[in-house]
C-alpha cells in the first residue's frame, strides 16, 4: 500500500482529473462516494479516491472495506488541523496523495478527493482540484443555502443530500431547492438520496461534461 510516510517522489504533470468533494459532517461525502464508484465503473472510468480526516482514516478505511474499489487506490490524509487548510490555504499534502495516485496508476482518469467535515466556507484550492462540489443535507436545515457559505455558492456543483428525510424534519424541499438556486446565480443544484442511489446519476453526468470529456 501507497504510504505517504514514504519519501516524496519528484511530481509528475497530472493524468488524472481531481474532482474535490466538501461539505459539512454527516452531509453524505463518504457516502456519495460509494454511490458514484459503481456508476464511474458501468462506463470504463479508472478512479482514485484521497480521503481526509482530521486525525484518523475512517472514512478511507470505509471505502478499503466497501469492495467497490481496490483499496490500494484509496490514500488518506490526516490533516492534523482545520480541515480546510489542507484542500485550500496549503493543499501540499493531498497534492503529494494526488501525485502518488497518478505515479502508481497512470491509468486513472479520476481521482475523488473527500474533504475532511468542514463548515459552509470551505472549498478548494485551484491547485489541488480542476472541479468540485458541495455536498448539503436536508437535516442540516432549510436556512443554508439563504446563509450563502462559499460553499455553497462558489462551487462547480451543489449536492442537497438526504433528500427523502425533507418531511420528516419539517423542511420545505422545493423552497430549499429554489433558494439555492437563486444564490448560484445559475451554478447547478442536484437532489440526491445517495444511500438509494437516486440522482447520482445526474453526478456522473456533470463530472462526464465537465472534466471528463463524456467518457
Amino acid at each position: 500500500m501507497i504510504s505517504l510516510s514514504q519519501q516524496m517522489a519528484p511530481a509528475q504533470a497530472a493524468a488524472a482529473a481531481r474532482v474535490g468533494i466538501g461539505g459539512p459532517v454527516g452531509s453524505g461525502k463518504t457516502a456519495l462516494i460509494e454511490a458514484l464508484l459503481p456508476l464511474l465503473a458501468e462506463r470504463g472510468i479508472d478512479v482514485g479516491v484521497i480521503t481526509n480526516d482530521l486525525v484518523t482514516r475512517e472514512d478511507a478505511e470505509r471505502i478499503r472495506r466497501s469492495g467497490l474499489i481496490d483499496p490500494e487506490r484509496v490514500l488518506a490524509v490526516e490533516a492534523g488541523a482545520c480541515p480546510h487548510t489542507v484542500i485550500r490555504e496549503d493543499p501540499t499534502l493531498n497534492i503529494s496523495a494526488a501525485d502518488q495516485l497518478d505515479m502508481a496508476y497512470p491509468e486513472l482518469d479520476l481521482i475523488l478527493i473527500e474533504s475532511g467535515g468542514d463548515n459552509l466556507a470551505s472549498t478548494f484550492s485551484l491547485d489541488l482540484a480542476d472541479w468540485w462540489m458541495f455536498v448539503i443535507d436536508v437535516a442540516g436545515g432549510d436556512d443554508i443555502p439563504r446563509k450563502k457559505g462559499p460553499g455553497v455558492v462558489q462551487s462547480d456543483l451543489l449536492v442537497i443530500n438526504k433528500a427523502d428525510l425533507a418531511p420528516h424534519v419539517g423542511v420545505d424541499l422545493e423552497r430549499m431547492c429554489a433558494e439555492a438556486r437563486d444564490v448560484r446565480n445559475g451554478r447547478p443544484v442536484v437532489l440526491t438520496e445517495c444511500r438509494s442511489g437516486k440522482g447520482v446519476d445526474l453526478i456522473v453526468e456533470a463530472l462526464s461534461s465537465a472534466v471528463l470529456f463524456d467518457q
